[in-house]
């Protein structure tokens, strides 16, 4: 297994907890990406931890040592584009998770999560780590 692949929050706090399945993928991937959205996210659970600062600092290291994707014009362009698809199908995911989508179409990443509600958008290269 090879291959250019964006991090959703999921994959990335399974990393944290030292989850060696997630571990063992990203050791043979090519390339990883982290959404800015993610690391948003990630913060946030920072914040409402009983450890803010250590969780901080741990977040802010991550971040250093890893390639960061934010948001353009052309990740909004994506993120209109499946919202619509998902609201045309009745298919509502969070907000957030929609950016993370128009993040990996913009850059033609697979995303890596956990969540199965990815599945709902057409075209979207998902890949699970799990053992």
């Amino acid at each position: 297994m090879s291959g250019r692949f964006l991090l959703d929050t999921n994959i990335v706090i399974a990393l944290f907890a030292q989850d060696v399945a997630v571990q063992e993928w990203l050791a043979q991937a090519e390339e990883v990406f982290v959404p800015s959205i993610v690391l948003g996210e990630l913060y946030f659970g920072a914040r409402k931890s009983a450890r803010v600062e250590a969780n901080l600092a741990r977040i802010d290291e991550f971040a250093a040592s890893n390639t960061v994707l934010g948001c353009s014009t052309a990740t909004g362009r994506e993120y209109g584009r499946i919202k619509n698809l998902l609201r045309e199908k009745g298919q509502p995911i969070p907000e957030n998770d929609i950016w993370v989508a128009a993040v990996a179409q913009e850059h033609g990443l697979t995303l890596v999560s956990r969540d199965g509600h990815f599945e709902e958008i057409k075209g979207l290269m998902v890949e699970v780590w799990e053992m």
